[in-house]
């Protein structure tokens, strides 16, 4: 029995057939099956803890999806009248349960300065009048900003770079390993 605070979601028998074909598609992601078959809970029973206790998702999950769809009902109204094709409303119904941007900065450097300073990496050091046998972060770091390849970077960015870049089977070490003390 829904509480005296349970918000009905409402699909149109086109609604829910799509709603349904999304679920069912092997191609379709685990999230956005989930999420269609949240609603689709929701629509025979608006009680979001009973939604959650009978598919898994936190009761915050559940009214998190429902609210999105509250606030997409107005724009597939309108789709739904305008009769778009399936192909049209089903985009748009994905495009509704799909996961919202994320924040977050540019990155700093391009993926053409990272090739740049592993290729610098990978090159020996005595080639950059530099006097050691291996290159060391914070000796790499000092000569991709020489080059001029990026205006700054830290040792521990470099270090990273080589951590994620390295071949499988590298020659020899690339950065010189500390010495116990």
């Amino acid at each position: 029995m829904p509480g005296p605070y349970a918000i009905a979601v409402v699909l149109s028998a086109r609604q829910q057939s799509l709603l349904q074909r999304l679920q069912q598609r092997q191609t379709a992601s685990v999230r956005l099956a989930r999420r269609g078959a949240i609603l689709l809970a929701l629509a025979a029973n608006p009680c979001v803890e009973a939604t959650a206790e009978l598919l898994g998702p936190t009761r915050l999950t559940v009214r998190h999806w429902r609210d999105r769809w509250l606030a997409a009902a107005c724009e597939l109204q309108q789709a739904e009248q305008e009769q778009a094709p399936d192909r049209q409303l089903l985009g748009l119904i994905e495009r509704i349960l799909d996961d919202a941007p994320r924040p977050g900065g540019p990155a700093s450097f391009t993926p053409q300065q990272i090739v740049q300073i592993v290729a610098v990496a990978c090159e020996p050091p005595e080639k950059s009048d530099r006097p050691i046998s291996h290159w060391s972060a914070r000796e790499l770091a000092d000569e991709v900003k020489k080059r001029e390849i990026v205006r700054d970077i830290s040792p521990r960015t470099v270090g990273r770079f080589l951590k994620t870049g390295r071949l499988a089977a590298a020659p020899q070490p690339l950065l010189a390993q500390r010495q116990p003390a």
